[in-house]
């Protein structure tokens, strides 16, 4: 009878373990939507710098943020520091979080991981821009993250419909955008 307890226990310890294991691996897992390709061949010099936020879906580390910016800028060997601000209107202060992102993969490969917060990395996929690196369109992890970037403070209405049809193209609801005010200095 002693023996079948100590063995239901290691059973019982072992089915948690290989739950927490599944679960960890999945919330740390890097991935890119389904049917997004990463630019290639993506010139990362040509990337660095200031971004404007058009738009994204509603992500809690921006809730209610207006003015977005996010400056890329190489952080030695071939880390990329990465710098996002935002303006939070309610509360009528700035809100600032650094971070670094890593490529996945060859650097000539639009995909890349980004972390904030220690160990924890998400998906950072460019899978559009046009020649001149002026607009860009982000993807994260899943369809619940996605961002249309631009050099300006606005974009051009033909590369603003590019992006929507190819962000729909891939299941992403374009209702929902949040199209980021850009009304404050710094």
């Amino acid at each position: 009878m002693k023996k079948d307890k100590k063995l239901l226990a290691i059973a019982v310890t072992a089915g948690v373990s290989a739950a927490a294991a599944i679960l960890l691996y999945n919330a740390f897992k890097v991935s890119i939507p389904k049917g997004a390709q990463p630019i290639y061949p993506f010139d990362v010099r040509k990337y660095l710098g200031t971004w404007y936020e058009i738009a994204r879906l509603d992500y809690k580390y921006e809730r209610h943020l207006t003015n977005v910016t996010a400056t890329y800028a190489m952080n030695g060997g071939s880390d990329i520091k990465v710098s996002n601000k935002g303006f939070n209107p309610d509360k009528q202060e700035w809100k600032e979080s650094t971070g670094k992102a890593k490529f996945i993969g060859p650097p000539e490969l639009a995909r890349l991981k980004v972390s904030f917060f220690g160990p924890f990395y998400a998906g950072y996929n460019v899978i559009d821009v046009d020649e001149h690196y002026k607009h860009a369109l982000v993807v994260g992890n899943n369809l619940h993250h996605i961002w249309i970037l631009s050099r300006h403070t606005s974009i051009p209405a033909d590369i603003k419909q590019r992006f929507l049809d190819k962000a729909a193209s891939l299941g992403y609801d374009t209702r929902a955008f949040i199209w980021t005010k850009h009304d404050q200095n710094a």
